[in-house]
């Protein structure tokens, strides 16, 4: 399985497949896996999960260190308090790039249509 690199600035503070999302929309999210760097933004993530997290400079790397084009923002959605979940969304991936890096989910959207 393939682990996306997500940072906060230039620190790497966690993991994700990346395992499902939105083609038609450019949203691409998946379960969060945190590193230890993440307990320093954690309460950040935690208190503005439904609002913009651009002061959190968040980005997402592919595993050969490209960068995924999340034009509208990446967030992490932080409900590990009440749910024990944490996911990551990318949006904003334009359609040839998500094509490109998520064959997986076009082909299962597709699919179910």
């Amino acid at each position: 399985m393939t682990h996306y690199k997500v940072f906060a600035g230039k620190a790497l503070v966690g993991h994700s497949a990346l395992e499902s999302g939105d083609p038609p929309m450019g949203v691409a999210c998946g379960k969060f896996l945190p590193l230890p760097a993440y307990s320093l933004i954690q309460s950040q993530c935690i208190a503005t999960r439904d609002l913009p997290q651009s002061h959190l400079a968040l980005s997402i790397a592919c595993p050969n260190g490209d960068p995924v084009p999340a034009d509208h923002g990446v967030a992490i959605l932080d409900y590990s308090v009440e749910l024990g979940e944490i996911e990551v969304h990318a949006v904003g991936i334009g359609y040839t790039r998500y094509a490109e890096l998520f064959p997986d989910h076009v082909a299962a959207y597709y699919q179910d249509r």
